[in-house]
């Protein structure tokens, strides 16, 4: 899919509306993990997708070839550098929600690893005396078909 323009100003116009459009939806994905709502954010998901596809085709396109948008109003060549620096600096904001998030589930992961752990017991030895260890680490258990 691409942006199917007239002319440099019908480029740039779309463009911009593009930028802001993604710049709202990963600002409101954003917004939702800052919230701990990561389900509202997977919502936006799809839309986010096929607009950041067209929006990195786009910016290809124009980085190959500047004559694309060279001929708009220099105002609305100002426009779009705007929208694009509003959009880095939300990508930012939702890069550091991500790294809480990510931060937030692995330490939970791991606490209840080891709450699991600790509660588990293993046997060292055999018999009537045998004593269980209560070190905390997992172990595996092999069964015997035969026995």
């Amino acid at each position: 899919m691409a942006i199917a323009a007239s002319n440099a100003e019908d480029r740039v116009e779309q463009l911009i509306i593009l930028t802001e459009r993604l710049t709202e939806l990963v600002a409101e994905q954003a917004q939702a993990f800052e919230q701990r709502r990561p389900q509202d954010a997977a919502a936006l998901h799809e839309e986010t997708s096929r607009l950041a596809n067209l929006y990195r085709h786009e910016s290809a396109r124009v980085r190959a070839d500047p004559t694309l948008v060279s001929g708009a109003p220099l105002a609305q060549r100002t426009r779009l550098v705007r929208a694009t620096e509003a959009f880095d600096a939300v990508l930012a904001r939702q890069g550091r929600a991500l790294e809480a998030a990510k931060t937030v589930t692995e330490g939970l992961v791991k606490a209840i690893a080891e709450e699991v752990a600790k509660q588990r017991t293993r046997g060292v030895s055999y018999g009537p005396s045998a004593r269980a260890s209560t070190d905390g680490t997992a172990t595996a258990i092999t069964l015997n078909q035969r026995a």
